[in-house]
């Protein structure tokens, strides 16, 4: 009566995301997706390793910091003798507050017979350069946090 059942996922490919968390730093993160980029193309990984940007509040920021300049440039001819001070003020606090949490998901999607590659790029890419600072976090098939991470990385473009 102990019947052993197989896991379900025994056909499916070994899946393990990476976390980046790189803050409002728009600039490591960009220097971050172009060394993937170059990874993906120097060692043919097309499929095996995907990225996706999710931008806490970007949508909402958006709005806001494409509004503000609309309206900023309608009133600067009228204000522009009154006071030039008032409204570069205005300009600086909005790009700050535009500014969302930049997190940067790498799916890493290896067939279960290149499970030493995929160990090896679970190695090599949190210890690169941009990636370093950028409180890297690995979510296996195994983390409790999987399924969330994994509908998350599907959601995003």
């Amino acid at each position: 009566m102990t019947q052993q059942v197989a896991p379900a996922n025994t056909n499916r490919m070994a899946y393990s995301f990476l976390v980046f968390d790189f803050g409002t730093n728009e600039e490591v993160a960009q220097q971050a997706r172009h060394r993937i980029e170059g990874w993906k193309q120097g060692f043919r990984l097309d499929k095996k390793l995907q990225l996706k940007f999710d931008r806490k509040e970007a949508e909402a920021t958006t709005d806001t910091s494409s509004k503000p300049p609309k309206n900023a440039s309608k009133t600067k001819p009228a204000s522009k003798g009154k006071s030039k001070s008032g409204d570069g003020s205005g300009e600086v606090t909005d790009p700050e507050a535009a500014t969302p949490d930049i997190r940067m998901i790498v799916r890493l999607d290896f067939s279960d017979h290149e499970k030493l590659s995929h160990q090896r790029w679970l190695d090599r890419i949190p210890g690169e350069e941009p990636f370093k600072a950028s409180k890297p976090k690995i979510v296996r098939m195994t983390d409790p946090e999987f399924d969330a991470t994994s509908e998350l990385f599907d959601s995003l473009d």
